[in-house]
């Protein structure tokens, strides 16, 4: 992701940089060299600039992946863990790129449509690089679609103790 968090989070916010000074009490020019990464604030100072701008920071854990060959030679990935999305991200309506819907030009699918969000969970977990994964694929909304995705049975064997687990402490 372009820029620094603190830019991230203001730009998410909509504020100006004066604005989100004036309310985190640091001078705008500190948190212009802040935001061009030329001054590293402290986690507290960032804390406190990244709050006031309405967002919180947060641990994350991250997601590797493990590439698997298909039935076909094909690759396809497998993370250790789901994640979950922003819900906006989530419910989105989204067209497919070129490398994922590559038989023809893509449409918009609706991810709050189950239909749609299955046809696209369909396709990313058979043609999607992880970065794909973790912008088009839900973990609670891939386990909900789980039994009705139609997906090859080695990528549904790989996926399934993954599934089974997370279903298990949800």
């Amino acid at each position: 992701m372009a820029g620094t968090i603190i830019e991230r989070a203001r730009r998410g916010s909509g504020l100006s940089q004066r604005e989100l000074a004036r309310r985190s009490g640091t001078s705008q020019p500190t948190l212009s060299t802040y935001e061009h990464g030329t001054k590293s604030p402290t986690l507290a100072v960032a804390e406190r600039i990244v709050n006031s701008s309405g967002f919180d920071l947060d641990l994350v854990p991250r997601v590797s992946f493990t590439t698997h060959p298909g039935a076909r030679g094909e690759p396809f990935v497998v993370p250790d863990r789901l994640w979950r999305l922003d819900t906006a991200k989530a419910f989105a309506t989204v067209p497919l790129p070129q490398h994922l819907h590559w038989s023809g030009p893509s449409r918009p699918y609706n991810l709050r449509d189950r239909r749609d969000r299955a046809r696209v969970y369909e396709i990313v977990l058979r043609e999607g690089e992880p970065a794909d994964l973790l912008t088009y694929i839900d973990g609670a909304l891939l386990v909900d679609l789980w039994d009705d995705l139609v997906i090859p049975a080695g990528i549904r064997n790989e996926w399934e103790p993954l599934i089974t687990s997370f279903g298990a402490i949800a």
